[in-house]
């Protein structure tokens, strides 16, 4: 109560009784202890406190002193006394300024940093020789604060910031869950933990850890068969130890911690799924409607898009493709900057085969009451899978083809869909198609829903939504059911039984060919076959004889000629070779020259001895 509040600093004041207080010294207390306390008086009965032992420091700092060296620091909001000369006995700072001048008034020390006054309650604690409980929570607050005052070994042996740096060496950086506590703790002080090297010794321990065990980032996402995206529930269902997750700081102290993470090749998978994790907790389930979302959040969330969008790497799988276009929707819906839009696109497009139909539900931006389509978004996907598709198999290419054909038949029931839409989507899954020798059935059966659900549609817009439709792709099956469909227009009925005429006349045509191009090869098979058996024939004659004469020579030579009209052995040889001229023949020279001008050989009796020879 208000009297209670009064009377308790009466008394850690040194006055005795309420009549040796003033009266507007009885205001003056009142109306300070409620503003250091930062009373809020929700009732005339009914009030806030903060914790005890706060408050009765407090209330100690505030006794009136008789010494002349007491004096007012500014803590935030609040002012506290504390003695000067216990304060320069351990600062170099404030043992500066009274050097300069005694009188020194200390009220603005503290305006160049961001002092809570739990952290100067411990700075007091130390300044009167009381114990200081440091934690995880309050170290890196601390060092900046005796940091600021110079609190060092050069000033004062076994002075504040020695002590806080050891306990921060020795408790805070081999611990990874204490490390996220600690920079959880310094968002406050920032710029102060930046500057003098605690930010960077608390990275470059991450980034040791996460060298060592990149799970201290989380467990990758993964694609189940079910279609659920999470992480590996098991490991993380068995885990012995509560992991700290980085996703819990701040988007200034998260942001520099990911990219040096990157410098340093930590698998990217961890990166992304972490990455994921902290646009989750940070827009999604913060994101409860757009038109009831302040502008400082909506900027806020957007700020956090664009800069994730930024962090996250480059490459194919590694992140789902589901989740990959719910960061996109998110990023449309906040009105994230064009280059944040088209990095979402690219990374989607170069695993679109991957998607599911309800992933390309994707609503433009400032989209009103008659929902329609981000065509465009969809185009520039479909256009970067074609332009980074690398592969041999052509799979993915087919898979595609079917997700537009899935997609085109699940948006043909809107009946909010336009038609010009429609077309250009209709448009869109025929191009995807092309090159994969897939028919137009599945067009023929999209266009066949969007006009039964939309029945008001006239003959001349039928006839533009049909021109989409490739009749000449259409299976006989299909072409039959056109052909009977009341719901198309006229001139598409007729321009179906026309090319089932002419898939029918091919199909004859076909067929005759064949039968004729059979014909003609069995002919020509039969001949070759003829050809080969004689030849065959022949080359048997010829072994023969060979064999013959070869059983002639080994016998020795045939010296006795033939009888008149018995043809020799070596002549039916001469005659089945072609070889009908006389020896003689051969050497015209020898037949004008009878004899050798110098030895007198005849001619006969050379061609004998030759004969003679060749017989031997």
């Amino acid at each position: 109560e208000p009297e209670f509040i009064k009377s308790t600093v009466i008394l850690h004041s040194g006055w005795h009784s309420k009549a040796e207080t003033k009266q507007h010294d009885r205001k003056a207390i009142r109306r300070y202890i409620i503003e250091v306390l930062n009373l809020r008086i929700v009732s005339p009965d009914s009030y806030q406190f903060p914790p005890y032992n706060f408050f009765l420091f407090v209330v100690l700092r505030m006794t009136k002193s008789a010494s002349s060296t007491e004096s007012e620091v500014q803590v935030g909001s609040m002012p506290l006394s504390l003695d000067k000369e216990l304060l320069a006995s351990k600062s170099a700072k404030v043992a500066a300024l009274i050097q300069e001048n005694s009188n020194a008034d200390l009220y603005y020390l503290l305006h160049d940093i961001p002092v809570d006054s739990e952290t100067f309650d411990l700075v007091a604690r130390f300044c009167h020789g009381c114990a200081v409980q440091m934690s995880t929570e309050n170290i890196v607050p601390l060092i900046c604060l005796s940091f600021y005052l110079g609190m060092d070994e050069n000033h004062c042996n076994n002075n504040l910031l020695s002590k806080a740096v050891t306990f921060f060496e020795q408790t805070v950086l081999p611990s990874w869950n204490e490390i996220i506590k600690a920079l959880r703790s310094s968002e406050k002080s920032l710029q102060q933990t930046m500057q003098i090297g605690l930010f960077d010794a608390c990275l470059q321990a991450m980034i040791a850890k996460a060298s060592d065990n990149p799970r201290h980032l989380g467990e990758p996402i993964v694609s189940t068969d079910k279609g659920d995206d999470r992480p590996n529930a098991k490991r993380r269902l068995f885990a012995l130890d509560w992991q700290e997750d980085l996703t819990t700081l701040s988007l200034q102290l998260y942001e520099p911690i990911i990219y040096t993470m990157k410098q340093h090749e930590i698998p990217p998978t961890y990166i992304s799924a972490s990455i994921y994790r902290y646009a989750k907790k940070w827009i999604f389930h913060c994101n409860n409607g757009r038109e009831t979302m302040s502008i400082y959040k909506r900027k806020s969330q957007r700020n956090v898009i664009e800069t994730l969008e930024k962090l996250l790497p480059h490459g194919r799988e590694l992140l789902p493709c589901t989740l990959l276009f719910e960061m996109l929707r998110c990023a449309i819906n906040l009105e994230a900057s064009s280059v944040c839009r088209n990095g979402f696109e690219i990374r989607i497009g170069k695993q679109l085969d991957q998607a599911k139909v309800k992933d390309l539900l994707i609503l433009p931006r400032g989209y009103a009451k008659e929902v329609q389509y981000d065509i465009e978004c969809i185009r520039r996907i479909l256009k970067v899978f074609y332009s980074n598709y690398d592969s041999s198999d052509a799979s993915g290419f087919i898979t595609v083809a079917e997700l537009m054909e899935e997609f085109l038949a699940e948006v043909a029931c809107d009946m909010d869909l336009m038609i010009d839409s429609f077309i250009s989507l209709a448009e869109m899954s025929m191009a995807a198609a092309i090159g994969t020798k897939r028919n137009s059935d599945g067009i023929y059966r999209v266009i066949d829903i969007y006009f039964e659900k939309h029945a008001y549609l006239t003959e001349k817009e039928k006839e533009q939504v049909c021109k989409v439709l490739d009749f000449r792709k259409m299976s006989p099956e299909a072409c039959e059911h056109a052909a009977k469909n009341e719901r198309l227009p006229v001139r598409a009925v007729v321009q179906v039984l026309f090319m089932a005429q002419l898939q029918m006349r091919e199909t004859l045509a076909r067929t005759a060919y064949d039968d004729d191009k059979s014909e003609k090869e069995e002919k020509e098979e039969d001949e070759v076959r003829m050809e080969m058996e004689k030849m065959s024939i022949k080359v048997k004659e010829l072994e023969k004889d060979c064999r013959e004469m070869k059983q002639e020579i080994t016998n020795g030579c045939i010296r006795q000629r033939v009888n008149k009209g018995k043809v020799s052995l070596w002549s039916e040889m001469k005659r089945k070779f072609g070889c009908m001229t006389s020896m003689g023949d051969f050497h015209c020279p020898a037949k004008k020259k009878k004899g050798h001008p110098k030895c007198g050989i005849h001619h006969n009796s050379w061609v004998s001895h030759l004969d003679d020879n060749a017989c031997q």
